[in-house]
């Protein structure tokens, strides 16, 4: 399987009418920190430092997502590798919280695909696989399989931020929709990108109201 077989599938279920999907609106990320942000430094983020956050935050959850994400509990690896170098085609596991009951976690296993020349993330869900050692998992049934692109778009003077999931129900879920819709709605900029700018490109950042 290659990434261009992964975004078939991610595009197969995209498509399919059976399923709940919601697309967030592309965020304009230094319009946004422009606006709602004060920095400890003058600082624009280009398109090759969204990626880089991408590409940071595919192999670690628990550091880019910590409040999807229970702490200590992300892994991620390379089946048939044992020098511990991702790559770009991965997998991971990760105790995450459950969208209709953000109070529980659940397992979520996922394949990773990485695609650099479109600059696209496919996370492809999965209920079954077999850990680093072997050992089968098998992700919570409390919740639908899923599966996400994470993306870059745009230009370095307004580059974008993209976002797209698509659960795997047996007919569209209203249930599902608000999470994403609060999302849409969050004047501020993607936690993870504000981890980025703090903990890795060491910049303070600030909320303005």
């Amino acid at each position: 399987m290659s990434y261009a077989d992964a975004e078939a599938e991610f595009e197969r279920a995209w498509a399919d009418p059976r399923y709940t999907r919601a697309e967030l609106i592309p965020v304009d990320v230094n319009k946004v920190l422009a606006e709602r942000y004060t920095t400890g430094e003058p600082l624009r983020l280009t398109r090759a430092m969204l990626w880089d956050m991408e590409v940071r935050k595919a192999g670690s959850p628990g550091a880019f997502i910590p409040y999807v994400v229970k702490e200590g509990s992300d892994s991620a690896w390379a089946p048939g590798r044992t020098d511990g170098v991702l790559g770009d085609a991965f997998v991971r596991q990760s105790l995450q919280r459950l969208w209709v009951d953000p109070e529980e976690y659940g397992l979520v296993l996922e394949e990773v695909w990485l695609n650099h020349e479109r600059e696209v993330v496919t996370f492809l869900g999965r209920a079954e696989m077999a850990d680093a050692e072997g050992k089968p998992l098998t992700a919570d049934p409390r919740q639908p399989l899923f599966h996400v692109q994470h993306g870059v778009d745009g230009t370095d003077e307004h580059a974008l931020n993209t976002w797209r999931i698509v659960l795997l129900t047996d007919a569209p879920d209203a249930r599902f929709e608000e999470p994403f819709a609060a999302l849409d709605r969050d004047p501020y900029l993607p936690g993870f990108v504000e981890h980025y700018i703090r903990d890795v490109l060491g910049v303070r950042l600030d909320r303005i109201g």
